[in-house]
């Protein structure tokens, strides 16, 4: 089992910074991926971003070049750096882990597992 807590949301204007931090406990060992997730009501769940423990990164277009995601692994922490905010970047923000259970062969076995989130507004 893996808990998730997530911090780091909030209020700011249009151009502002925000990181959102995601700590990890429990079966942390078992870590493959984290990151996080945006959703806005009546809108589909999208990836923002996600960082492997082989230090894989993929991001969002609409968030290339403004959010850096990163890890710290002796902390089991992941953070997501997000700059030059967008309104249009307002959502609810959830991080989750992706946890392996078993690889054999060409099949990994896993488990997600997700933070409680955090709700990032961006407005003047």
């Amino acid at each position: 089992q893996v808990q998730l807590v997530e911090s780091g949301g909030g209020l700011v204007q249009p151009g502002g910074s925000l990181t959102l931090s995601c700590a990890a406990s429990g079966n942390t060992e078992s870590i493959y991926a984290m990151g996080w997730y945006r959703q806005v009501p009546g809108k589909k769940r999208e990836l923002v971003a996600d960082i492997t423990s082989g230090d894989s990164i993929t991001y969002a277009d609409s968030v290339k070049g403004r959010f850096t995601i990163s890890r710290d692994n002796t902390k089991n922490t992941a953070y997501l750096r997000m700059n030059s905010l967008k309104p249009e970047d307002t959502a609810l923000y959830t991080c989750y882990a992706n946890t392996t259970i078993l690889v054999i062969t060409t099949t990994r076995l896993y488990s997600d597992y997700w933070g409680q989130g955090t709700q990032v507004t961006v407005s003047s």
